[in-house]
């Protein structure tokens, strides 16, 4: 019965598990979809093209900055990582969900262009848990492990500037608490079409203009 669907913005410091927390959604909660970015850094191991992310060079990603294809991107460790417009848009119109995995700086610039999205924040249970993710990951010196640190510890500090904190310690617990909320946000008031509600016999049109007046 909603117009559209929602946009839910899933932030954190880099390592956190954001990206998985974000494919456990999209096999459990039906009618969701993962908004794939472009990105200007290699595939890790493991990591497909289209799958997630769709991998560039830097003069492509410039263009694409110049078609105004993106609706966020950021720069992030000497990595530009970006958003493409379309697909979400289209998505959205469908009533599909779409959940953006994206870092501090992207989830800002999101902020300031959909009032209507569903701002989440993934922390770590802590810094020292953090910090054994990125050794474990491997991709990464010690001094670049040791500057993500010092910025997760800035983004976590503005955890306020969103509508939901999920600690991820637990996988299984923080994919249930993300589920809840998207499906929380389906059933908000404000989302629902009231036209739908006339559809479906549930009220009657004289009912719902009064309702408006």
């Amino acid at each position: 019965m909603s117009t559209s669907g929602v946009l839910v913005v899933v932030s954190g410091p880099s390592g956190v598990g954001k990206s998985t927390l974000c494919k456990n959604i999209v096999t459990r909660v039906p009618g969701t979809t993962l908004s794939v970015s472009y990105t200007t850094r290699s595939p890790r191991p493991g990591e497909h093209e289209g799958v997630e992310y769709c991998f560039v060079d830097d003069t492509t990603f410039r263009d694409l900055i110049q078609e105004e294809a993106f609706v966020e991107w950021a720069e992030v460790y000497g990595r530009k990582y970006g958003t493409p417009k379309q697909p979400l848009v289209e998505a959205l119109h469908k009533g599909i969900d779409v959940l953006l995995d994206i870092d501090a700086q992207g989830a800002k610039q999101i902020m300031e262009r959909f009032a209507g999205a569903v701002y989440v924040f993934v922390a770590p249970p802590s810094l020292d848990v953090l910090r054994n993710r990125l050794c474990r990951r491997a991709s990464d010196p010690p001094e670049e492990i040791q500057r993500r640190l010092h910025k997760a510890s800035d983004e976590i500090a503005n955890f306020k500037a969103y509508h939901y904190f999920v600690r991820n310690e637990e996988l299984l617990q923080a994919t249930k608490e993300l589920e809840s909320i998207i499906l929380a946000e389906r059933v908000k008031t404000n989302r629902l079409d009231p036209e739908s509600l006339v559809e479906n016999g549930l009220i009657e049109p004289v009912t719902m203009k009064k309702a408006a007046t």
